[in-house]
């Protein structure tokens, strides 16, 4: 096809004209249209020479056919005037394109609405097959629980679709008034789960995992290099937290790029000794002392390590992941009363998506003995807030995972149920009453026993491993996981196992 385009500029001064030439070409794989189509702009009259019905543009079209056959307008602008193309096709073209077009929307619609199985039944087969063996195995990893039927929902909502990037109120895209009641409402039932009054806590319920919200703390309140102190990882501390291997292997980013000193559990009780743990820390003088941990099944004395990271002018930052659901159901000691910050992760005793927690005072300070915090001893106001949500958004995340935080929102609120601190205080027992049967059996207990829902099994006295433990627990459908203890001396191959009661 040829098309020739004229137009008229907007007020033209009488007796002006303007041309203007478009050299370029419209391709198409249709065979009933020719396969290229030079523009060209008509050289304009004036507009004592044009009918007023015409003012704003002509378009004259040869198509080298015999008859004539309907129009279609399309009305555009070109360097500031306003122009129309006026196009014939042949009819017998427009039906065949509709009906391919409305095809393909046909083809498109199918493959949208397709179930998992019809979309690919390779996945959908493997999936059935972890479901049976999560249903009919004993689960005993302390880090997994089962997670109910309305989070699995909001895990696959349409709010996976949206890309949410920034905070509630200051997002960086548009389109997010929903995902803003839902972050907002989830960050609400965070503060009551815990008792927490929002004028001196705050949340960020984004991160993506209790590791990454550990990170975040260490981004937003540290510089490179600093140094942070938490409890070594075979005595029940957490990589994240800071380690080293034996052959000075740094294996987590907290140790690289932050300088780390752990502190250890006495050898012969496998409970922390606070007397080295003070020695260590008024020497090392770390900017962030950590509680809590992976593996230490006893309860951790928060007043002990305020004192100390008082002593040593350090922010206290908990961990509580392993036992935040516990802490919640009022089943083990809060860390909130003697802490700055506290993170967790979402999926264990909390019974949530994968994702984590940063809680972090805000307001005044409280005046506390000995050395001030190094936060800032002229400022009498906590100021990890801003910090903390810039280092989990822009720093190290992009967008939120929405459906996690819907699906988090879900689990925050079963926590002040009934149901929930009945099930915290079974689960309580059954790691009691576990702890008691192996005991009764001889079997050695890291600690002697446990206060929450796990319990470390010591198997060097038997000539076992843990790996070896493991596999024959797996083969048996039962799964445990290997791990340190805390006198393994450098060895590579874990001595114990860790237990955990949820189910």
């Amino acid at each position: 096809m040829d098309f020739t385009l004229g137009f008229t500029p907007h007020n033209p001064p009488p007796n002006d004209t303007v041309s203007f030439q478009i050299d370029s070409t419209f391709r198409t794989s249709s065979p009933h249209v020719v396969s290229s189509i030079p523009l060209q702009l008509m050289e304009q009259q004036t507009l004592t020479d044009m009918d007023l019905n015409q003012k704003h543009q002509t378009v004259s079209m040869d198509l080298n056919q015999e008859s004539k056959i309907g129009e279609d307008d399309e009305e555009f602008r070109i360097l500031g005037h306003s122009m129309c193309l006026k196009r014939r096709r042949d009819s017998s073209i427009d039906s065949a394109s509709s009906h391919t077009l409305s095809k393909r929307r046909q083809a498109v619609q199918a493959w949208g609405n397709q179930c998992l199985q019809g979309a690919d039944p390779d996945i959908f087969e493997i999936l059935e097959k972890e479901k049976e063996r999560q249903y009919k195995g004993i689960e005993l990893i302390a880090s997994e629980n089962f997670v109910c039927k309305a989070v699995l929902e909001a895990l696959g909502s349409h709010v996976a679709n949206k890309y949410s990037e920034g905070m509630p109120g200051a997002r960086y895209y548009a389109g997010n008034q929903y995902i803003d009641e839902i972050e907002t409402l989830c960050r609400e039932r965070a503060l009551d789960a815990f008792g927490l009054d929002s004028e001196s806590w705050g949340v960020n319920v984004q991160p993506y995992s209790c590791t990454s919200a550990n990170f975040a703390v260490y981004t937003g309140l540290l510089l490179p290099g600093d140094r942070i102190m938490g409890l070594d990882t075979p005595s029940g501390g957490n990589t994240s937290h800071g380690y080293y291997t034996p052959n000075g292997m740094k294996v987590s980013g907290a140790s690289i790029f932050f300088e780390s000193l752990s502190y250890k559990v006495n050898p012969k009780t496998g409970i922390i000794d606070f007397e080295k743990l003070e020695e260590r820390a008024v020497d090392y003088r770390p900017k962030i002392l950590i509680c809590g941990g992976s593996s230490y099944p006893r309860e951790w004395d928060y007043s002990k390590f305020r004192q100390i990271a008082d002593k040593c002018g350090a922010v206290l930052m908990c961990d509580m992941a392993q036992i935040s659901g516990l802490i919640a159901a009022k089943e083990c000691a809060s860390p909130f009363e003697f802490c700055d910050i506290v993170t967790s992760t979402t999926h264990k005793s909390l019974r949530g998506p994968r994702g984590g927690l940063i809680f972090y005072r805000k307001g005044p300070k409280s005046k506390k003995s000995g050395i001030p915090s190094n936060q800032g001893d002229l400022n009498d106001k906590y100021d990890f807030e801003e910090k903390i949500n810039f280092a989990v958004c822009s720093a190290l995340q992009g967008g939120p995972h929405n459906n996690h935080i819907a699906a988090l929102a879900i689990a925050l609120k079963q926590l002040a149920t009934p149901e929930y601190q009945e099930y915290m205080q079974q689960v309580k027992k059954n790691a009691q009453a576990l702890a008691s049967a192996l005991l009764r059996r001889n079997c050695r207990l890291v600690t002697g026993g446990t206060d929450n829902h796990l319990l470390l099994w010591d198997l060097r006295n038997l000539g076992l491993t843990g790996k070896n433990l493991e596999k024959v627990c797996e083969m048996c459908h039962i799964t445990v996981n290997k791990i340190f203890v805390f006198d393994d001396n450098g060895t590579l191959v874990p001595g114990g196992v860790r237990i955990g009661e949820y189910k």
